[in-house]
C-alpha cells in the first residue's frame, strides 16, 4: 500500500505511483525538461558500498521504472555507468506498450556523458545493438577509446574540453529527445544544475543512516542555490518519494 502525504492525503496502491506520467516536452524556459532522479539516505549518501541499490525499496525501484516510461531519453555520466553496470533501457514488454500508448518511442534513449570517452566496450550497457547509447563527449576525448567503441555508440561532440551541457540538452532537444531524465550521478547533477536546466526533482528519501564520506544527490565546487515547489509526497514501507519542480513552473 502506498500512502499520499501531499496533496490530498489518502491511500492507494502501489502500482498506482506515478503511473502515466509523461515529462512535458519543454518549459517556458527552455526547448527541454530536464528532471533529475535520486535515491539518498537521510545523511544524505546517493550509495551504500558505491552502489545506490543499496538505498530505497520495491516503491523507489517502481519510481525509476515509471520515470523511464515517462521520458525519451535517460541522461547518465560515464562514471555512473561504469559503477553500477548499466544494461540497455529495454524494458519489460508492459513498459514498452505503455510507452507506445503514449506516443514515445518503445524504450527511452540512453545518453552518456563523458569527457575521456574511456569506457570499456564490453560493458553491459553497449550489449543491444539495435539500442547504442548516444556518446556525449568533446574534442578532448581519447581517439583510441573513441576508436575501441568502434560502433558499439553514437559519438556526438559537444564541446572543446568539456561536454557543454547546455549545449548537450539542446542538442538531444534537437534529436526530438526534449524529455530528459537525469539519473546522476552527482557530478553531473552539479553541473545540470549550475547550468540552471532542472525543472523537476524525484527524490526517495530512504530510512537509513549512512555515514562516511559518500556524496550528496548533487555535489561540486560552488553552491548553486535554486528554490523548489513541492508537488507531491508518498510513503512506502518507510521510504519517502518526494517530487519537486523548479519554482518559475508555479508562478
Amino acid at each position: 500500500m502506498l500512502r499520499r502525504l501531499h496533496p490530498d492525503p489518502g491511500e492507494q496502491e502501489l502500482h498506482e505511483l506515478y503511473a502515466g506520467l509523461t515529462l512535458p516536452e519543454g518549459s517556458r524556459r527552455h526547448r527541454s525538461w530536464v528532471a533529475l532522479c535520486m535515491v539518498a539516505s537521510v545523511d544524505g549518501a546517493v550509495a551504500v558500498d558505491g552502489l545506490s541499490e543499496g538505498l530505497g525499496g520495491e516503491a523507489d525501484l517502481l519510481a525509476l521504472s515509471r520515470l523511464r516510461a515517462s521520458n525519451d531519453v535517460s541522461l547518465v555520466g560515464a562514471g555512473t555507468v561504469r559503477t553500477e553496470r548499466y544494461r540497455p533501457l529495454t524494458g519489460s514488454a508492459r513498459r514498452r506498450e505503455d510507452r507506445a500508448g503514449r506516443g514515445l518511442r518503445s524504450a527511452p534513449r540512453l545518453a552518456i556523458v563523458t569527457r575521456s570517452a574511456r569506457l570499456d566496450p564490453q560493458l553491459p550497457v553497449f550489449d543491444d545493438p539495435d539500442e547504442r547509447p548516444l556518446l556525449l563527449t568533446c574534442e578532448r576525448a581519447d581517439p583510441a577509446a573513441l576508436a575501441r567503441l568502434g560502433d558499439r555508440a553514437e559519438v556526438h561532440v559537444l564541446g572543446e574540453d568539456t561536454v557543454v551541457i547546455e549545449r548537450a540538452l539542446d542538442h538531444l532537444a534537437d534529436l526530438g529527445l526534449p524529455r530528459v531524465l537525469c539519473e546522476g550521478g552527482p557530478s553531473l547533477n552539479q553541473t545540470v544544475l549550475a547550468a540552471d536546466r532542472v525543472d523537476e526533482v524525484f527524490l526517495t528519501l530512504a530510512p537509513a543512516l549512512v555515514g562516511g564520506p559518500a556524496t550528496r544527490i548533487v555535489h561540486g565546487d560552488r553552491e548553486v542555490p535554486h528554490d523548489l515547489t513541492l508537488v507531491s509526497v508518498f510513503e512506502s514501507e518507510g521510504d519517502l518519494l518526494l517530487r519537486y519542480q523548479h519554482r518559475d513552473h508555479h508562478r
